[in-house]
């Protein structure tokens, strides 16, 4: 974090607070966005009602990667200024950015078995995905293995680099490789969805965006509380 918030109780003072209105507003979204999908978008000619389950597998996906992203910034904030505030960011994402991984996966074999006709196959796109939850959980595990917090951070941040590598090739996976998976229904060139799939979708994502924030700011604020003990 920058300017006033890089000062720990600063940063504790504003999340305590904070993290409840993400929260409540996160609920909200997604609660209209769902409703929006189950109940006003029309049903999709090709997939039928199985379509639906992009209001969740949709979100979780890109908040995967949106996440260790974010978690990057942090890792290069703390290599740089060592400060508590961008260590417990970094560590905090890390078990968010791992549970949604998991609920793409489970949400996409869902999808997949009425689609494909299987749950599970060796994609491009899936076995990508299934590698980052494999890094989210190595690194979470790599952040406990030093008893010395600093030397720990340090490792972390490095491994979460490293990491880094595999988001683009999950996100360009359908463009290199010949994939099951479908292509990119979304772009900065516009929308091929219906508006109303289009309003619930985004509503969803919008929705996921704020409870993983205040997910995040919740866990770094107690995890912030236990380093200043220690």
């Amino acid at each position: 974090m920058f300017g006033p918030l890089a000062s720990p109780p600063k940063f504790h003072a504003v999340a305590s607070w904070l993290w409840v209105w993400l929260l409540l507003a996160g609920i909200v979204l997604l609660g209209f966005g769902l409703y929006t999908g189950l109940f006003l978008a029309p049903v999709d000619v090709q997939q039928g009602e199985v379509y639906r389950a992009i209001y969740v597998h949709v979100p979780a996906a890109w908040m995967s990667m949106f996440l260790f992203l974010v978690a990057c910034g942090y890792a290069m904030l703390n290599w740089v200024y060592r400060s508590d505030v961008s260590a417990v960011m970094m560590r905090a994402l890390l078990p968010t950015g791992a549970w949604m991984t998991a609920l793409a996966l489970i949400t996409g074999a869902l999808w997949g078995k009425p689609t494909w006709g299987t749950y599970w196959v060796w994609d491009a796109r899936m076995t990508s995905e299934l590698l980052l939850l494999f890094i989210y959980l190595g690194l979470i595990a790599l952040g406990q293995l030093a008893t010395d917090p600093a030397k720990a951070d340090r490792v972390l941040a490095v491994g979460l680099l490293i990491g880094a590598v595999n988001i683009p090739l999950i996100y360009l996976s359908v463009v290199f490789w010949n994939t099951l998976h479908q292509g990119y229904s979304v772009s900065l060139g516009g929308s091929r969805i219906h508006p109303d799939i289009a309003t619930g979708m985004w509503l969803s994502v919008l929705g996921f965006w704020l409870i993983c924030a205040s997910t995040v700011l919740n866990r770094a604020r107690r995890l912030l509380v236990q380093r200043r003990w220690q």
